[in-house]
């Protein structure tokens, strides 16, 4: 038999290859790359959903009111915007990864803890999602907006032609911005639900904690 002394040494370094192994699983990595995968995945859908939704109303609008046609691509630009929100929070994350190292219990020894890899999907769904969401926002608000800006200035220059000036016949001029402003403001507080989950997305990030074997 061994003595105690050794006895009790092996029980602690059993435990500590337990602790170690459980607190740093091989499956830890493969979570933090789906929060990189779930960044991007569902922050490029929003802004696709996004621009071609906004994209169907403008050229519905562009058809009746060419000259707006430019002027109402504001939609397509926040849109866009949403999707390099999802790669700034992939790339992020990518270098917070760490590589295995040959240690005391063995070669290959992660120190990816999965407490990191937690947090990391969490922030990944966080951008993601909200950035869905936005892009949904945006699509539908700027559909809605765009075309009704489109009707508005085609219904203005209709009355034009026929003598009407001003607000006759209930018809406002096309020189007036108010539906313009209200369209835009729309679409700038439906894009800040994706900021709102990047910002909250670069918090969780910083959260680390590396395993290190003695």
């Amino acid at each position: 038999p061994l003595p105690s002394s050794l006895e009790t040494m092996g029980d602690d370094i059993a435990d500590e290859a337990y602790d170690f192994r459980v607190t740093c699983p091989a499956w830890a990595p493969g979570i933090g790359f789906m929060g990189c995968m779930a960044a991007v995945i569902l922050a490029n859908a929003g802004g696709a959903y996004g621009t071609a939704k906004a994209g169907q109303g403008i050229m519905a609008m562009g058809v009746r009111s060419p000259e707006l046609l430019m002027k109402n691509i504001i939609p397509v630009v926040m849109a866009g915007v949403l999707g390099i929100y999802g790669l700034i929070v992939a790339v992020i994350l990518n270098g917070k990864f760490t590589k295995p190292i040959t240690g005391s219990f063995g070669s290959g020894e992660p120190t990816y803890s999965q407490y990191n890899a937690f947090a990391h999907l969490a922030a990944g769904l966080c951008c993601g999602l909200c950035s869905l969401a936005s892009g949904i926002a945006i699509g539908i608000s700027a559909d809605a907006g765009t075309r009704a800006i489109g009707a508005q200035g085609f219904m203005s220059a209709s009355w034009k032609k026929m003598g009407f000036t001003g607000d006759s016949g209930g018809q406002r001029s096309s020189n007036e911005d108010g539906l313009f402003v209200g369209t835009v403001l729309i679409q700038v507080f439906a894009g800040n639900l994706g900021l709102y989950g990047l910002i909250t997305a670069l918090i969780l990030s910083q959260t680390d904690y590396t395993c290190v074997s003695n």
